[in-house]
Protein backbone atom coordinates (compact mmCIF):
# COMPACT_ATOMS: atom_id res chain seq x y z
CA UNK A 1 0.00 0.00 0.00
CA UNK A 2 1.45 3.10 -0.60
CA UNK A 3 2.17 6.03 2.05
CA UNK A 4 -0.92 8.30 2.36
CA UNK A 5 -0.95 12.26 3.52
CA UNK A 6 -4.13 14.31 4.31
CA UNK A 7 -3.55 17.64 5.14
CA UNK A 8 -6.71 20.34 5.87
CA UNK A 9 -9.46 20.38 8.50
CA UNK A 10 -12.12 17.61 9.51
CA UNK A 11 -14.91 20.23 8.63
CA UNK A 12 -14.26 20.79 5.11
CA UNK A 13 -12.03 17.56 4.18
CA UNK A 14 -14.19 14.58 3.65
CA UNK A 15 -10.85 12.46 3.31
CA UNK A 16 -9.84 13.22 6.35
CA UNK A 17 -13.26 13.27 8.25
CA UNK A 18 -13.28 9.29 7.56
CA UNK A 19 -9.65 8.87 9.18
CA UNK A 20 -9.96 11.42 11.80
CA UNK A 21 -13.67 10.99 13.01
CA UNK A 22 -14.43 13.99 15.04
CA UNK A 23 -15.05 18.06 14.16
CA UNK A 24 -11.74 19.79 14.55
CA UNK A 25 -11.67 23.17 12.59
CA UNK A 26 -7.70 23.94 12.19
CA UNK A 27 -5.84 22.13 9.62
CA UNK A 28 -3.37 19.18 11.23
CA UNK A 29 -1.44 16.68 8.78
CA UNK A 30 -2.78 12.85 8.53
CA UNK A 31 0.59 10.35 7.98
CA UNK A 32 0.02 6.97 7.31
CA UNK A 33 2.38 4.10 6.34
CA UNK A 34 4.01 0.50 6.83
CA UNK A 35 0.95 0.12 9.50
CA UNK A 36 1.27 3.28 11.16
CA UNK A 37 -1.17 6.12 11.26
CA UNK A 38 -0.63 9.07 13.27
CA UNK A 39 -1.80 12.43 13.22
CA UNK A 40 0.33 15.35 13.86
CA UNK A 41 -1.86 17.81 16.21
CA UNK A 42 -1.80 20.03 19.34
CA UNK A 43 -2.57 19.56 22.89
CA UNK A 44 -6.29 21.93 22.38
CA UNK A 45 -6.79 18.69 20.43
CA UNK A 46 -4.88 15.89 21.33
CA UNK A 47 -7.29 14.24 24.22
CA UNK A 48 -9.94 14.45 21.92
CA UNK A 49 -8.38 12.45 19.25
CA UNK A 50 -7.11 9.81 22.05
CA UNK A 51 -10.68 9.20 22.86
CA UNK A 52 -12.88 9.08 19.53
CA UNK A 53 -9.65 7.66 17.52
CA UNK A 54 -7.26 5.99 19.96
CA UNK A 55 -6.00 3.60 17.30
CA UNK A 56 -3.77 6.98 15.96
CA UNK A 57 -0.85 7.75 17.10
CA UNK A 58 -0.52 11.32 18.28
CA UNK A 59 2.51 13.84 17.32
CA UNK A 60 2.97 17.23 19.28
CA UNK A 61 4.68 19.92 17.32
CA UNK A 62 7.32 20.26 20.53
CA UNK A 63 8.63 17.15 19.56
CA UNK A 64 9.77 18.07 16.26
CA UNK A 65 11.47 21.18 17.48
CA UNK A 66 8.04 24.16 17.23
CA UNK A 67 9.67 26.20 19.85
CA UNK A 68 13.15 26.70 18.19
CA UNK A 69 10.87 27.42 15.18
CA UNK A 70 8.43 30.21 17.07
CA UNK A 71 11.79 31.71 18.58
CA UNK A 72 13.28 31.80 14.86
CA UNK A 73 10.66 34.28 13.58
CA UNK A 74 8.34 32.09 11.09
CA UNK A 75 4.93 32.63 10.60
CA UNK A 76 2.32 30.25 12.31
CA UNK A 77 1.96 28.56 8.78
CA UNK A 78 5.58 28.25 7.58
CA UNK A 79 5.83 26.59 11.23
CA UNK A 80 3.22 24.31 10.48
CA UNK A 81 4.85 23.77 7.00
CA UNK A 82 8.46 22.58 8.41
CA UNK A 83 6.63 20.65 11.11
CA UNK A 84 4.81 18.49 8.61
CA UNK A 85 8.67 17.97 6.84
CA UNK A 86 9.68 17.05 9.71
CA UNK A 87 6.74 14.86 10.61
CA UNK A 88 7.37 12.88 6.90
CA UNK A 89 10.84 12.53 7.35
CA UNK A 90 10.53 11.01 10.97
CA UNK A 91 7.67 8.47 9.28
CA UNK A 92 10.02 7.82 6.80
CA UNK A 93 7.96 8.93 4.01
CA UNK A 94 9.63 9.70 0.55
CA UNK A 95 6.66 9.23 -1.61
CA UNK A 96 3.05 9.33 -0.76
CA UNK A 97 -0.27 9.67 -2.20
CA UNK A 98 -2.33 12.83 -1.61
CA UNK A 99 -6.25 13.86 -2.28
CA UNK A 100 -6.18 16.68 -5.49
CA UNK A 101 -7.65 18.96 -3.17
CA UNK A 102 -3.87 18.83 -0.59
CA UNK A 103 -3.03 22.38 0.03
CA UNK A 104 -0.79 23.60 -2.88
CA UNK A 105 2.14 25.49 -0.21
CA UNK A 106 2.19 22.53 2.00
CA UNK A 107 3.07 20.23 -1.11
CA UNK A 108 5.69 22.48 -2.73
CA UNK A 109 7.11 22.03 0.82
CA UNK A 110 7.35 18.65 0.61
CA UNK A 111 8.60 18.12 -2.46
CA UNK A 112 11.40 20.97 -2.37
CA UNK A 113 12.32 18.17 0.50
CA UNK A 114 12.59 15.58 -2.03
CA UNK A 115 9.19 13.65 -1.27
CA UNK A 116 7.12 12.90 -4.24
CA UNK A 117 3.31 13.28 -4.05
CA UNK A 118 0.65 12.32 -6.31
CA UNK A 119 -2.90 13.26 -6.07
CA UNK A 120 -4.97 9.65 -6.50
CA UNK A 121 -9.06 10.89 -6.66
CA UNK A 122 -10.28 7.13 -7.43
CA UNK A 123 -7.86 5.69 -4.33
CA UNK A 124 -9.68 8.28 -1.86
CA UNK A 125 -13.12 7.90 -3.08
CA UNK A 126 -13.21 4.40 -2.75
CA UNK A 127 -11.59 4.42 0.82
CA UNK A 128 -14.69 6.36 1.86
CA UNK A 129 -17.39 4.34 -0.47
CA UNK A 130 -17.76 1.55 2.39
CA UNK A 131 -19.02 3.24 5.08
CA UNK A 132 -17.32 2.96 9.04
CA UNK A 133 -19.47 1.88 12.02
CA UNK A 134 -19.79 5.43 13.08
CA UNK A 135 -20.71 7.10 9.75
CA UNK A 136 -23.19 5.00 9.40
CA UNK A 137 -25.31 5.86 12.95
CA UNK A 138 -24.52 9.27 12.12
CA UNK A 139 -26.07 8.63 8.28
CA UNK A 140 -28.98 6.96 10.25
CA UNK A 141 -29.32 9.89 12.72
CA UNK A 142 -29.45 12.31 10.00
CA UNK A 143 -32.10 10.09 8.36
CA UNK A 144 -33.99 10.07 11.61
CA UNK A 145 -34.24 14.09 11.39
CA UNK A 146 -35.19 13.85 7.56
CA UNK A 147 -37.56 11.99 8.05
CA UNK A 148 -38.82 14.17 10.96
CA UNK A 149 -38.69 17.18 8.85
CA UNK A 150 -41.09 15.50 6.06
CA UNK A 151 -43.37 14.08 8.87
CA UNK A 152 -43.41 18.39 10.07
CA UNK A 153 -43.76 19.29 6.45
CA UNK A 154 -47.03 17.47 5.73
CA UNK A 155 -48.45 18.09 9.01
CA UNK A 156 -48.13 21.96 8.37
CA UNK A 157 -49.52 21.26 4.25
CA UNK A 158 -52.55 18.94 5.70
CA UNK A 159 -53.12 21.64 8.84
CA UNK A 160 -53.10 24.76 6.07
CA UNK A 161 -56.67 26.15 4.91
CA UNK A 162 -57.15 26.70 1.55
CA UNK A 163 -57.70 30.51 0.44
CA UNK A 164 -58.49 30.88 -2.89
CA UNK A 165 -55.55 29.60 -4.74
CA UNK A 166 -53.27 30.02 -1.62
CA UNK A 167 -52.60 28.86 2.00
CA UNK A 168 -52.74 29.90 5.43
CA UNK A 169 -51.73 28.56 8.37
CA UNK A 170 -52.07 29.92 11.75
CA UNK A 171 -53.27 33.06 10.32
CA UNK A 172 -50.49 33.32 8.13
CA UNK A 173 -50.18 32.99 4.59
CA UNK A 174 -47.93 30.01 4.15
CA UNK A 175 -44.70 30.71 2.09
CA UNK A 176 -41.98 28.51 1.08
CA UNK A 177 -39.69 30.65 3.58
CA UNK A 178 -41.96 30.19 6.75
CA UNK A 179 -41.92 26.32 6.19
CA UNK A 180 -38.60 25.78 5.41
CA UNK A 181 -37.74 27.51 8.95
CA UNK A 182 -40.15 24.75 10.48
CA UNK A 183 -38.68 22.18 8.79
CA UNK A 184 -35.18 22.90 10.04
CA UNK A 185 -36.18 23.66 13.30
CA UNK A 186 -37.76 20.10 13.73
CA UNK A 187 -34.24 18.98 12.65
CA UNK A 188 -31.98 20.89 14.23
CA UNK A 189 -33.67 19.32 17.61
CA UNK A 190 -32.91 16.18 16.13
CA UNK A 191 -28.92 17.19 16.31
CA UNK A 192 -29.06 16.92 12.95
CA UNK A 193 -29.64 20.69 11.46
CA UNK A 194 -30.28 21.69 7.29
CA UNK A 195 -28.96 24.16 5.69
CA UNK A 196 -31.02 27.02 4.75
CA UNK A 197 -31.35 26.16 1.44
CA UNK A 198 -33.24 23.37 1.56
CA UNK A 199 -35.95 23.17 -1.02
CA UNK A 200 -39.76 23.86 -0.31
CA UNK A 201 -40.81 24.68 -3.32
CA UNK A 202 -44.38 24.65 -5.89
CA UNK A 203 -43.69 22.60 -9.16
CA UNK A 204 -46.27 23.96 -10.87
CA UNK A 205 -45.59 24.43 -15.04
CA UNK A 206 -43.20 27.61 -15.66
CA UNK A 207 -41.82 27.30 -11.62
CA UNK A 208 -38.34 27.02 -11.56
CA UNK A 209 -36.95 23.44 -11.69
CA UNK A 210 -33.54 21.78 -10.18
CA UNK A 211 -32.12 23.40 -7.00
CA UNK A 212 -34.33 26.30 -6.82
CA UNK A 213 -34.92 26.83 -3.22
CA UNK A 214 -38.47 28.54 -3.40
CA UNK A 215 -39.66 31.72 -2.24
CA UNK A 216 -43.03 33.19 -1.68
CA UNK A 217 -46.53 31.94 -0.79
CA UNK A 218 -47.18 28.02 -1.42
CA UNK A 219 -49.86 27.87 -3.64
CA UNK A 220 -52.98 25.27 -2.94
CA UNK A 221 -54.18 22.95 -5.77
CA UNK A 222 -50.63 21.98 -6.99
CA UNK A 223 -47.53 19.82 -6.57
CA UNK A 224 -45.25 21.09 -3.60
CA UNK A 225 -41.75 19.79 -3.28
CA UNK A 226 -39.86 19.02 -0.10
CA UNK A 227 -36.03 18.11 -0.74
CA UNK A 228 -33.94 17.98 2.47
CA UNK A 229 -30.72 16.98 3.31
CA UNK A 230 -29.69 17.40 7.14
CA UNK A 231 -26.35 16.94 8.64
CA UNK A 232 -25.59 14.79 11.58
CA UNK A 233 -23.85 17.25 14.12
CA UNK A 234 -21.90 13.98 16.11
CA UNK A 235 -20.61 12.61 12.75
CA UNK A 236 -20.69 15.11 9.73
CA UNK A 237 -22.53 12.77 7.60
CA UNK A 238 -25.60 13.62 5.62
CA UNK A 239 -28.88 12.23 4.78
CA UNK A 240 -30.93 13.25 1.34
CA UNK A 241 -34.46 12.77 1.14
CA UNK A 242 -37.54 14.36 -0.95
CA UNK A 243 -41.72 14.24 -1.07
CA UNK A 244 -44.05 16.22 -3.09
CA UNK A 245 -47.58 16.96 -2.21
CA UNK A 246 -50.86 18.46 -3.66
CA UNK A 247 -52.47 20.67 -0.90
CA UNK A 248 -55.76 20.70 -2.39
CA UNK A 249 -57.57 19.32 -5.43
CA UNK A 250 -55.67 16.50 -7.51
CA UNK A 251 -55.57 16.73 -11.05
CA UNK A 252 -55.78 13.47 -13.14
CA UNK A 253 -52.11 14.96 -15.26
CA UNK A 254 -50.59 15.31 -11.72
CA UNK A 255 -51.43 12.08 -10.15
CA UNK A 256 -50.72 10.16 -13.48
CA UNK A 257 -47.04 11.92 -12.72
CA UNK A 258 -47.00 10.97 -9.52
CA UNK A 259 -47.34 7.39 -10.22
CA UNK A 260 -45.01 7.45 -13.01
CA UNK A 261 -42.32 8.55 -10.57
CA UNK A 262 -43.53 5.97 -7.78
CA UNK A 263 -43.31 3.55 -10.82
CA UNK A 264 -39.33 4.45 -11.67
CA UNK A 265 -38.55 4.23 -7.92
CA UNK A 266 -39.82 1.29 -7.46
CA UNK A 267 -38.40 -0.10 -10.77
CA UNK A 268 -35.07 1.01 -9.73
CA UNK A 269 -34.54 0.12 -6.23
CA UNK A 270 -35.79 -3.42 -7.63
CA UNK A 271 -32.31 -3.60 -9.16
CA UNK A 272 -29.97 -2.21 -6.15
CA UNK A 273 -27.69 -4.56 -4.76
CA UNK A 274 -23.53 -5.05 -4.65
CA UNK A 275 -22.41 -5.51 -7.96
CA UNK A 276 -24.91 -3.57 -9.84
CA UNK A 277 -23.67 -0.56 -11.60
CA UNK A 278 -24.88 2.98 -10.86
CA UNK A 279 -25.89 3.51 -14.59
CA UNK A 280 -28.04 0.48 -14.77
CA UNK A 281 -29.97 1.63 -11.75
CA UNK A 282 -30.66 5.08 -14.02
CA UNK A 283 -31.53 3.02 -16.62
CA UNK A 284 -33.82 1.20 -14.74
CA UNK A 285 -35.59 4.34 -13.82
CA UNK A 286 -35.35 5.92 -17.57
CA UNK A 287 -37.09 2.58 -19.13
CA UNK A 288 -40.11 3.68 -16.92
CA UNK A 289 -39.74 7.48 -17.94
CA UNK A 290 -39.40 6.49 -21.84
CA UNK A 291 -41.84 4.24 -22.03
CA UNK A 292 -44.31 6.79 -21.07
CA UNK A 293 -42.84 9.34 -23.77
CA UNK A 294 -40.96 11.45 -21.48
CA UNK A 295 -37.42 12.52 -22.09
CA UNK A 296 -34.45 11.45 -20.54
CA UNK A 297 -30.70 12.05 -20.58
CA UNK A 298 -30.59 8.69 -23.01
CA UNK A 299 -32.50 10.30 -25.41
CA UNK A 300 -31.88 13.66 -25.73
CA UNK A 301 -29.93 14.82 -28.69
CA UNK A 302 -25.69 15.02 -28.06
CA UNK A 303 -25.88 18.71 -26.70
CA UNK A 304 -28.85 19.31 -25.98
CA UNK A 305 -29.69 20.58 -22.73
CA UNK A 306 -32.84 19.19 -21.12
CA UNK A 307 -35.59 20.95 -18.96
CA UNK A 308 -38.38 18.46 -18.84
CA UNK A 309 -39.23 14.97 -19.03
CA UNK A 310 -36.10 13.03 -16.33
CA UNK A 311 -33.64 15.72 -17.12
CA UNK A 312 -30.94 14.68 -14.32
CA UNK A 313 -29.49 11.86 -13.07
CA UNK A 314 -30.93 9.50 -10.79
CA UNK A 315 -28.72 9.62 -7.88
CA UNK A 316 -25.80 9.87 -6.09
CA UNK A 317 -23.52 8.48 -2.98
CA UNK A 318 -24.64 10.13 0.15
CA UNK A 319 -22.04 10.03 3.41
CA UNK A 320 -19.59 13.07 4.36
CA UNK A 321 -20.72 14.76 1.37
CA UNK A 322 -24.11 15.02 0.52
CA UNK A 323 -23.67 14.63 -3.38
CA UNK A 324 -20.59 11.60 -3.02
CA UNK A 325 -19.52 8.78 -5.08
CA UNK A 326 -21.17 6.40 -6.53
CA UNK A 327 -22.97 7.57 -9.62
CA UNK A 328 -26.06 6.86 -10.25
CA UNK A 329 -26.25 8.29 -14.02
CA UNK A 330 -24.71 7.99 -17.13
CA UNK A 331 -21.35 8.48 -15.10
CA UNK A 332 -21.92 5.37 -13.15
CA UNK A 333 -20.03 2.68 -14.77
CA UNK A 334 -18.22 1.59 -11.01
CA UNK A 335 -20.67 -0.92 -9.64
CA UNK A 336 -22.17 -0.46 -6.16
CA UNK A 337 -20.65 -1.90 -2.92
CA UNK A 338 -22.05 -3.65 0.28
CA UNK A 339 -21.72 -0.22 2.61
CA UNK A 340 -22.66 2.45 0.31
CA UNK A 341 -25.31 4.87 0.74
CA UNK A 342 -27.18 6.21 -2.46
CA UNK A 343 -29.92 8.49 -2.76
CA UNK A 344 -32.51 6.41 -4.85
CA UNK A 345 -34.33 10.28 -6.66
CA UNK A 346 -36.70 9.71 -9.79
CA UNK A 347 -38.58 12.73 -10.62
CA UNK A 348 -40.10 14.25 -14.17
CA UNK A 349 -41.12 17.82 -14.96
CA UNK A 350 -44.18 18.27 -17.61
CA UNK A 351 -44.67 21.56 -19.28
CA UNK A 352 -48.28 21.60 -19.34
CA UNK A 353 -49.13 20.13 -15.98
CA UNK A 354 -45.84 20.25 -13.58
CA UNK A 355 -43.01 18.58 -12.04
CA UNK A 356 -43.07 15.53 -9.69
CA UNK A 357 -40.27 13.96 -7.64
CA UNK A 358 -39.53 11.31 -4.76
CA UNK A 359 -36.17 10.38 -3.08
CA UNK A 360 -35.03 7.65 -0.69
CA UNK A 361 -31.72 7.22 1.22
CA UNK A 362 -30.63 3.24 1.14
CA UNK A 363 -28.03 1.22 2.41
CA UNK A 364 -26.60 -1.23 -0.37
CA UNK A 365 -26.00 -4.97 0.62
CA UNK A 366 -24.91 -8.08 -0.73
CA UNK A 367 -28.65 -8.83 -2.06
CA UNK A 368 -30.67 -5.71 -1.85
CA UNK A 369 -30.69 -2.55 0.34
CA UNK A 370 -32.08 -1.20 3.47
CA UNK A 371 -34.26 1.88 3.53
CA UNK A 372 -33.35 4.80 5.87
CA UNK A 373 -35.76 7.03 4.98
CA UNK A 374 -39.35 5.32 5.36
CA UNK A 375 -42.34 7.43 4.94
CA UNK A 376 -45.14 6.92 2.97
CA UNK A 377 -45.30 8.36 -0.57
CA UNK A 378 -49.23 9.72 -0.40
CA UNK A 379 -49.65 12.65 -2.84
CA UNK A 380 -51.91 13.78 -0.37
CA UNK A 381 -50.19 15.29 2.93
Amino acid sequence: MPAVLICGDTLRSPELRHEVPLGIGDPFLYLEADGRRAVLTNMLEVDRVAQQAPELERLLGEQFGRDELIDEGLSLNAIDRELYVRAVREFGITDAVVPPDFPLAVADRLRAEGVELTADEELFVERRRRKTGAELAGVRRAAQAAVAGVEECARVLREAEIVGDGLRHDGEVLTSELLRARIREVCARLGAPAPDDIIVAPMRPGDAVGHESGSGPLPAHAPVCLDLWPQDGASGCWADMTRTWVRGDVSDAVAELHRLVLEAHESSLAVVRAGVRGVDVYGAACDVFEAAGHATQRTKTPGETLQHGFFFSLGHGVGLEVHEAPALGRTGRAPLIAGDVVAIEPGTVDPEHGGMRVEDLVFVTDDGYELLTERSYDLVP
